[in-house]
């Protein structure tokens, strides 16, 4: 992505100078490259900073972490009061924040920008979430990256979002729906195929014809692009020989984590941080499918099975799952901008969640046409709690439930896991209880361990004297 930025950079016109400490690396890039724009390379540090105009602007893409914290070690002895320096990897948005404080102590500005769209969003348009300090960012920054940036409608995919480390917050949260939306597109292959029957081509067909309507999106299309790819080797679906362990690098759980310190019920992602995991433990499973039962009649363990098809249940299950993903895919991203609304309030970043929807429209991964409902949403009413209390989304939801429901059911009668289905569909039932069971979790906690609770009709704490009179004291 970096390469690709550099390349994005040059191609409009900005000078550009790259600096890589393997050298041969550099130098093949300039010559495969350098006729794109004014590109220069460099072999040292010295050099590779010297050839930068005050106030310089630097922007670092490596592997977050340890290697992050090298980089920035290595480029701030040579850099003045002034200068700006950009780190555009998945860091870890508390790293940002340290890393905010300890550069800013030397007079240097810090941004944290995350960077979606992959390798060829990046050559091409990504979406940009730069945070940190506004004014350099505004003076030196912006109109890099504005030119760079992915644009719909004439708009760039591009906006300051707040504070030390907001970018990368924001990043994180939209990686932490890519989760979820991955997982829901993978269970959908897995009920259409296992539930439904379907053949891969056809289930690539079906996906195809999805993206035609209000799922368009830009997971939905290349979902349909690797399940209708061959394996050039075995003929068979690509999809058949790629092994079923999902890898993950760390952005989704940190949205899992963030959620539980901020006590946002995130379920759809975590559930989908949690596949993931499960998927890994490729050798337990394989163990286990041989010694655990399923139900009578459940689905097929090979999806080729000599079975018939074309029953009733079958076609009702693969005409709602377009429902049912719709529903759960709204709600995935109805919990994210809960997360960063509760996290704006936390950090004081005081973001704009109308603005995050309208700059992910285009270039990143989670882009889709209902992004423009969102921002919708929030500029009609930009302190809505909740997405799915919009009118549209609420809406969507009710007319979608019923399906929803009926893929949910028949994914537990088949003994197909469906862990973000479910999940998402709990968290809706949930939400929308004006009164739930958790009273008689309070009254437990009373009990145990005297930790009180309150009522309904009259302020305060209270807590029972649990004994043979039971006597409720205020406390």
């Amino acid at each position: 992505m970096g390469a690709n930025l550099a390349r994005n950079v040059a191609r409009h016109g900005i000078p550009v100078a790259v600096h890589n400490r393997t050298t041969s690396r550099m130098q093949r890039f300039v010559a495969e490259h350098g006729a794109e724009g004014p590109i220069e390379g460099f072999t040292t540090v010295e050099q590779f900073i010297a050839a930068l105009q005050p106030p310089r602007v630097v922007m670092s893409m490596v592997q977050a972490g340890a290697a992050t914290d090298a980089v920035i070690g290595e480029l701030l002895p040579h850099l003045d009061p002034g200068d700006v320096l950009i780190d555009g990897g998945n860091a870890n948005f508390r790293d940002t924040q340290r890393r905010h404080r300890e550069v800013g102590a030397d007079g240097v500005h810090f941004l944290g920008v995350g960077v979606s769209g992959g390798e060829e969003g990046a050559l091409n348009g990504p979406s940009i979430m730069p945070g940190g300090d506004r004014d350099p960012y505004e003076r030196s920054v912006q109109p890099i990256l504005d030119a760079i940036a992915a644009r719909v409608d004439g708009e760039p995919c591009c906006a300051y979002i707040g504070g030390d480390g907001a970018g990368h917050y924001v990043k994180m949260v939209h990686n932490g729906i890519e989760y979820a939306d991955m997982q829901l597109i993978a269970e959908s292959y897995d009920l259409l195929r296992h539930g439904a029957r379907l053949e891969v081509a056809e289930i690539a067909e079906r996906f195809r014809a999805w993206n035609e309507t209000e799922l368009e999106s830009f997971l939905i299309e290349i979902a349909a692009r690797v399940l209708g790819a061959v394996d050039a080797s075995t003929g068979r679906p690509l999809v058949d020989v790629i092994l079923d362990a999902a890898e993950q690098k760390g952005t989704g759980r940190w949205t899992a984590q963030n959620a539980l310190e901020l006590g946002v019920p995130l379920t759809g992602i975590t559930e989908a941080v949690f596949a993931r995991s499960l998927s890994a433990l490729r050798s337990e499973r394989e163990a286990a499918a041989g010694r655990l039962a399923g139900p009578a009649g459940g689905a097929p363990e090979a999806p080729n099975d000599e079975l018939p098809r074309g029953d009733s249940d079958e076609e009702q299950l693969a005409g709602d799952l377009q429902h049912a993903l719709y529903a759960s895919k709204i709600v995935s991203y109805a919990q994210g901008f809960a997360q960063m609304t509760a996290a704006s309030e936390a950090e004081r970043w005081d973001l704009q969640l109308g603005t995050m929807a309208t700059i992910w429209r285009g270039g990143c991964i989670i882009r889709a046409r209902f992004l423009n409902r969102i921002r919708e949403a929030y500029d009609a009413e930009p302190e809505l709690p909740n997405l799915m209390l919009s009118q549209f989304f609420a809406d969507a939801l009710r007319d979608a439930q019923d399906p929803w429901r009926r893929v949910v059911a028949r994914a537990a009668e088949l003994g197909i896991p469906a862990p973000a289905f479910s999940s998402s569909l709990a968290y809706y039932d949930g939400y929308r209880r004006g009164r739930g069971p958790a009273s008689l979790i309070q009254g437990l906690r009373d009990l145990f361990g005297a930790h009180t609770y309150r009522r309904v009709d009259r302020p305060g704490s209270f807590h029972v004297l649990w004994g043979e009179d039971e006597r409720e004291i205020e406390a």
